[in-house]
């Protein structure tokens, strides 16, 4: 991932230092669980621990020519334990370091996004109550349809990516698996005690049958569950956008000081944040395709998964990290217009109260095929003549002979699409 979209920590987690980190502990780890077997001597656990050290210019140098990564990191383990380093790795395979670093990473990486998310979740639920009552219209097909209010709007995207943080605690689990079963997963060569020595140290489950490698399901739902966070990420972005356009203009990115637009045009004022993450967002879902075909390896094991996930473990979880965080600003910082909403609202002449004279007409008698007729053939002058609603029901027979005037008046009070909010905010945030 290029540094122009990636946060420290997140990408820490994938530098190769870590990486040999983790493959150190899980080597020493599993040389305290063969002394307890009497498969080692204490000694060179306590070698191992002392001296292990590793240098990845001379792992990279090693690597050239051995062609084998875990190997090159072995020897040079190795070069710093000396004798000792013989009784490393005893009865394990380069998957059991791999896959197992893998889960840690991946855990790792997933409670940076819950974090993450947290923030999110803190932004979205005070703009919610922020604007709770402010009223704006709501659309279907991108027309006019039924007055909501900025609040619900936030509400929705809070509840989504609450679903969404209850999505990543359970990939995070799923993931959190350690394998150190030997060749084809049999432990001909180690005991499964070591396995769970290992996996209690390192924070993980064990993982109950392996093939030699972890089941590939796993990772594919932690990834999957990454896209579905990356298209919710991207449901906010694309609001945005839409009510930031010039004829809509209801919210906007905010703009600061200095801050350039176009460099053609000086009255620019750009969705760039929000048009980032819809780009953000379709590269997070393109990795999801890839790890759902890394399920299905040969036999026991084969590498083709490998050289994906090398690409898209970094790439994924830093890409969604950045784009969290840069949603969790636009939210914070989102500039609310509540006049040009109010003016929206009100510009199709009380066409949104289209339904509720329809079932109005029908309690006072009329057939809801008939009353559909009325209210429709009125709402189309207004759309093709202009004018109000109301002022065009009340000069039409068939509406005045069900309905008063007063009643009829009554039906355009826009608190009656407001009465439930208090429900609905209820529903998304009790128990927060």
């Amino acid at each position: 991932m290029i540094p122009r979209y990636a946060r420290p920590a997140m990408t820490s987690i994938w530098e190769p230092d870590n990486k040999f980190r983790i493959w150190f502990e899980i080597e020493a780890h599993a040389c305290d669980a063969q002394v307890k077997l009497g498969v080692i001597p204490a000694e060179a656990a306590k070698a191992v621990w002392e001296k292990g050290k590793w240098d990845i210019a001379r792992i990279d140098e090693i690597e050239a020519e051995t062609k084998h990564d875990v190997i090159a990191f072995l020897t040079n383990l190795a070069e710093h334990v000396g004798p000792e380093a013989r009784f490393v790795h005893q009865g394990m395979t380069s998957s059991d370091v791999l896959d197992t670093c893998l889960s840690v990473q991946l855990t790792q990486a997933a409670d940076i996004l819950l974090k993450d998310i947290d923030d999110l979740l803190d932004a979205l639920k005070r703009r919610a109550m922020e604007h709770k009552m402010t009223v704006a219209m709501g659309r279907s097909h991108g027309i006019h349809a039924e007055p909501v209010t900025i609040g619900l709007k936030f509400a929705s995207f809070y509840a989504e990516f609450a679903r969404n943080r209850r999505r990543l605690e359970a990939a995070r689990e799923d993931i959190a698996t350690c394998n150190i079963s030997g060749a084809v997963g049999t432990f001909a060569n180690i005991d499964p005690s070591i396995e769970a020595h290992v996996a209690e140290k390192m924070g993980l489950n064990i993982e109950p049958i392996s093939t030699q490698v972890i089941p590939r399901d796993r990772h594919a739902n932690f990834f999957a569950t990454l896209g579905v966070i990356a298209s919710s990420v991207e449901r906010v972005a694309t609001e945005i956008r839409h009510l930031q356009r010039t004829e809509v203009r209801e919210v906007e990115e905010f703009f600061s000081a200095g801050q350039k637009g176009s460099s053609a045009m000086p009255h620019k004022r750009n969705p760039i944040l929000t048009e980032n993450l819809t780009g953000l967002a379709r590269v997070v879902r393109g990795f999801v395709t890839p790890a759902l075909e890394n399920v299905a390896l040969w036999h026991e094991r084969d590498i083709s998964h490998s050289s994906v996930e090398r690409y898209i473990g970094p790439d994924a979880t830093i890409t969604l990290d950045f784009a969290l965080a840069r949603l969790t600003g636009v939210i914070d910082k989102l500039v609310v217009y509540p006049d040009a909403a109010e003016k929206n609202l009100n510009m199709m002449g009380g066409l949104v109260f289209s339904q509720r004279v329809l079932l109005a007409l029908t309690q006072a008698g009329a057939s809801r095929e008939d009353a559909y007729v009325i209210v429709q053939r009125n709402a189309m002058k207004v759309w093709n003549e202009g004018g109000q609603l109301q002022d065009h029901l009340m000069q039409d027979q068939d509406v005045t002979g069900r309905l008063n005037i007063d009643d009829l008046k009554d039906l355009f009070d826009m608190r009656y699409h407001t009465k439930h909010v208090d429900t609905i905010f209820k529903r998304v945030f009790d128990g927060d």
